[in-house]
């Protein structure tokens, strides 16, 4: 046991650890907050259909050569998606579910083909690979990529904390939230772009086929243990992180893959949730 704090002493000491830490755990609270409004509302897929958009967003990037900056690329094209679902969502001939179905698979497919196509790499199934299940990215962060993150992040956060009662009311009941003078479309746009966010920023942390359970997982684990709004928010959040912070320091010291880790560890606390939501109950 000592050499294991020996070891993660020894790498704890190096610059891009700590970034790597300091980002997954503002990307797994972000994520928490938003996955239990998600959850409640059932738009749990909302989040696996954008992050397969930002992944055809990645792949635009990459052959117009702006990997260094793809930010610029896949931020917006996920914004616009995000905003474009809501709509839909709310388009009688076009279902939520069928709309995040068609924009999805539409999404993999087109990057999936650019990616082949116009491929600079001589390992083309590898940066695929990677891209969809998390890689080493999150360990060669520079200090301007955590600064980025780090703005967001606070951004997302205040934004949550600004707007939590209105979160609330339109998560639970959105006609009353309506007859009472909140604007609730404005809200749930807003609540779009901050999930477009938090899922671009987590891209690197899982990877783009993983991010929605760093979003669902935690709320789903809250659920079985708490009966209130505020204490599943609290109880999430405090889930994703340490989650998250395990998940990175097993892969750290094991050399795991970091996505699936982190997805991995998620599981064994929902089970562990569960059985606990099981035993209180009985």
């Amino acid at each position: 046991m000592s050499n294991v704090f020996e070891q993660l002493t020894y790498y704890l000491s190096f610059p891009f650890v700590r970034y790597a830490l300091i980002v997954g755990t503002l990307v797994a609270l972000c994520s928490s907050l938003l996955g239990v409004t998600l959850v409640l509302k059932r738009y749990s897929f909302i989040g696996d259909g954008l992050s397969h958009v930002a992944f055809g967003a990645m792949a635009v990037a990459a052959v117009l050569n702006l990997q260094d900056h793809n930010t610029l690329v896949v931020m917006p094209i996920t914004i616009i998606s995000a905003i474009i679902l809501l709509k839909s969502g709310q388009n009688s001939k076009i279902k939520g579910d069928a709309a995040i179905a068609m924009l999805s698979v539409s999404a993999l497919a087109i990057g999936y083909m650019l990616m082949n196509v116009f491929s600079k790499s001589a390992n083309v199934s590898g940066d695929v690979c990677s891209t969809l299940f998390g890689s080493t990215s999150i360990l060669t962060l520079t200090f301007k990529d955590v600064v980025v993150c780090v703005v967001l992040s606070i951004i997302v956060l205040v934004a949550f904390v600004l707007m939590y009662n209105r979160i609330f009311a339109i998560t639970f009941d959105e006609d009353f939230a309506t007859a009472t003078g909140i604007r609730t479309k404005l809200c749930n746009m807003i609540l779009a772009i901050m999930i477009a966010v938090v899922i671009v920023l987590g891209m690197n942390l899982v990877g783009s086929l993983l991010i929605s359970a760093l979003i669902i997982f935690p709320a789903l684990s809250a659920m079985r243990v708490c009966n209130t709004y505020r204490g599943v928010i609290i109880v999430s959040a405090i889930i994703s992180v340490v989650c998250a912070l395990i998940g990175m320091v097993m892969t750290i010291l094991f050399s795991t893959p970091v996505g699936a880790t982190i997805v991995v560890v998620d599981l064994v606390f929902f089970c562990i949730f569960v059985i606990i939501g099981k035993l209180r109950a009985a």
